[in-house]
């Protein structure tokens, strides 16, 4: 049932996914059937229940991640199967372990030897006739000449090989490659760089009369720093590689040479003969010339995707955390937009977050002006019977915080409250699509105010009509794979509205298109037709 079902993914490929995430075989079949046909996370775990077996979001998340992972692989197998067989070096030893690979990196390890390469030193070797004098070392076992007078048979200077050493030279060259290009020796170096390996960063040198790098010392700690691979958290190391990319630190990953070498040596060296001083500095050859930078650079690129990830983690949590915030629900509110010199804009939403009103008042430019804003206030609390007053918290936040208790304790106005919220993503908005479309006669800023409102009443409703990266949810989110942040971001809105729910009589658009099953055409539809007809 599986593979007819599934032809990109084996039986072998599915069970090791169930074992992998230790979900049973059928649910996990029953998953990637309801994905396949278009089915969204939250609608699989909600509704689909008797299907998957009780399966919650987690778990049918983390099933298509790792079922994408695998097509991905399978696919990327079926390119090299075809590349290999074109070259007609495919055995079925070699055609049974890379259908075996259950890892990208062991499937590349595998096809590096025929892989397409540029010209090296090898093939130059390989040109001039040397590969039977690396067989003789690679096999480390005598023959009917020594190594000397052997060597010496493939002198030729119309091919290059002015001498004896230069013979040898050549074939330690077939035989360095050669180790370089070990699927499992490549395996186990990469896995001593991940647990010994230490990062090391440092501030890039100044030359005379350049500007000067990273003025305000923003990466000072890691001018001079020092971190196990294994340990590094997300954050310190997205801090050095922003560093790295800004001109101010570079960073490598220091590995203790000597382990290395004592591990290529028990690898490869079997018995001692003329040929042991020769592939001793072969494999010194492979590692220095040719594994270190290549496993380094594979290193560096799964640090990025491990620090990616985590953080990523941490941005979906704070998010899920900013759209859950409780609603103060259905009252009319005042939302600020506070400013110092262009005054703060004010605007009033009614109970549905319906607009009703905007002005703007200077309550920090002299005491004339803070008056003039007390009357303001005044007449929009009185005007539209508001209940709570929503203020931004960016540039004057604090003044104007201080302003409105003030104006609240003047007034008596015991029955309505203020509450500072966060702006971070209401500048985007008011700029959006979305914002022109809701209102196309009022300017940005009040725009701005009107979203502040709105956060208060109902903060899931409100920021998802943000682009999830501008709310601001995390340090170095600009840094992290942009395109897996953009989906974990979505994913979370999309799980956030499926938990909460909707109003249909109250919500906008951009909140129903994240129901399960409601298109963004649909919830338009389902928009306009309450204005024109009136609520359910």
């Amino acid at each position: 049932m599986a593979e007819s079902k599934f032809p990109a993914l084996a039986l072998s490929l599915l069970q090791h996914i169930s074992n992998e995430l230790n979900v049973p075989l059928r649910s996990l079949v029953a998953v990637i059937e309801l994905l396949d046909d278009g089915g969204t996370v939250p609608f699989i775990a909600r509704y689909r229940k008797e299907a998957t077996g009780n399966l919650d979001e987690v778990q049918i998340r983390s099933i298509e991640e790792r079922v994408t992972y695998f097509r991905e692989l399978v696919s990327r197998r079926e390119t090299i199967l075809a590349s290999i067989a074109e070259q007609g070096k495919l055995t079925d030893d070699l055609k049974a372990r890379i259908e075996a690979a259950m890892d990208k990196s062991e499937l590349e390890d595998l096809y590096l030897p025929y892989r397409p390469k540029r010209r090296t030193k090898a093939t130059i070797a390989r040109e001039a006739g040397l590969e039977p004098l690396a067989e003789y070392l690679w096999a480390q076992q005598r023959g009917e000449q020594d190594l000397v007078t052997l060597a010496a048979s493939f002198v030729d200077a119309e091919k290059g090989v002015a001498d004896v050493e230069a013979a040898l030279e050549g074939a330690r060259h077939i035989v360095a490659e050669r180790i370089s290009e070990d699927a499992d020796l490549r395996k186990e170096l990469r896995q001593v760089l991940f647990d010994e390996g230490i990062i090391v960063s440092r501030k890039v040198m100044e030359l005379e009369g350049d500007a000067p790098k990273d003025p305000q010392e923003k990466f000072k700690m890691y001018y001079e720093y020092r971190e196990p691979v294994k340990t590094i958290p997300s954050h310190r190391m997205l801090a050095v590689r922003r560093g790295e990319e800004e001109g101010v630190l570079y960073f490598l990953i220091e590995s203790d040479q000597e382990r290395i070498l004592a591990l290529l040596r028990a690898r490869v060296l079997r018995d001692q003969g003329d040929w042991t001083s020769h592939v001793t500095l072969a494999l010194e050859d492979a590692w220095t010339r040719l594994m270190k930078s290549s496993i380094q650079s594979e290193i560096r690129l799964e640090l990025k995707r491990r620090s990616d990830k985590e953080a990523i983690e941490v941005f979906r949590e704070n998010l899920h955390h900013l759209l859950l915030a409780p609603p103060a629900g259905p009252l009319a509110v005042l939302g600020i937009d506070p400013g110092l010199r262009t005054g703060c804009k004010l605007a009033v939403v009614d109970e549905t977050g319906k607009f009703l009103a905007h002005d703007v008042m200077y309550p920090h430019t002299g005491k004339a002006q803070v008056e003039q804003a007390k009357q303001k206030v005044a007449a929009l609390l009185k005007g539209h019977n508001v209940r709570a007053i929503a203020i931004g918290n960016g540039t004057a936040s604090r003044e104007t915080d201080q302003f409105v208790r003030e104006f609240l304790r003047e007034h008596h106005l015991s029955t309505v409250f203020s509450v500072t919220v966060s702006e971070s993503g209401a500048s985007v908005y008011s700029a959006s699509d979305v914002a022109r479309q809701e209102f196309p006669d009022l300017d940005l800023t009040v725009r701005g105010a009107i979203s502040i409102a709105r956060r208060l009443q109902d903060p899931l409703s409100e920021l998802v009509k943000v682009d999830p990266k501008a709310i601001g949810v995390g340090q170095y989110q600009h840094d992290v794979d942009q395109k897996a942040l953009q989906e974990s971001l979505e994913h979370t809105i999309e799980s956030c509205v499926n938990r909460v729910g909707v109003d249909l009589n109250t919500a906008s658009w951009t909140l129903l298109r994240y129901v399960s099953g409601i298109s963004e055409r649909t919830a338009q539809s389902i928009v306009s037709h309450r204005d024109n007809n009136g609520k359910v």
